[in-house]
């Protein structure tokens, strides 16, 4: 028999916390009113939701509910077994190099050697399975140098540029 595990669901970086199974989204009375927006209906109450970012990767979603902002960030059984295990604090270590997350083909280098960047900030465009990949900062620095070139194949784990 497969154990439930509840997501965990922190509201406005800890205003509120409070578990949900799952399976209690079935209890759940939700209706779509046009894109991206929600009437709720839930223990007899009505909600007008819109949904207003959704960082799936993150688990972090903002919503207008009634017309108040909130945040939420939703932490499934796997996140909460990585904190109890300390694996989520890397105790400020920087990522230097950015290799290549699957083989691909380099389409676009969006950065320069010397240039800062910020966490978020494109650096360059990976091709793979006839999809654009888009590669990402993990966080602030400077690119160092760059190991690829436009147009170039690379294989997974290739190292594409270096930071400091």
């Amino acid at each position: 028999m497969e154990k439930k595990e509840p997501f965990n669901i922190t509201v406005n970086n800890g205003q509120h916390e409070f578990s949900f199974m799952p399976e209690d989204a079935k209890n759940l009375d939700i209706v779509p009113d046009g894109a991206g927006k929600y009437q709720i209906i839930y223990q007899d109450r009505s909600y007008k939701a819109e949904l207003l970012d959704a960082n799936y990767l993150e688990r972090q979603f903002s919503f207008k509910i009634n017309g108040i902002k909130y945040t939420l960030h939703i932490a499934d059984h796997y996140e909460r077994l990585v904190k109890q295990l300390g694996l989520h604090n890397s105790g400020g270590v920087k990522q230097n190099t950015v290799k290549a997350p699957m083989p691909g083909l380099v389409l676009n280098i969006m950065v320069a050697p010397g240039q800062s960047v910020q966490k978020g900030d494109t650096l360059l465009i990976l091709e793979a399975m006839k999809m654009e990949n888009v590669i990402k900062a993990a966080g602030d620095g400077t690119v160092k140098k760059i190991a690829t070139q436009k147009g170039t194949a690379v294989e997974k784990g290739q190292l594409l540029l270096e930071m400091e």
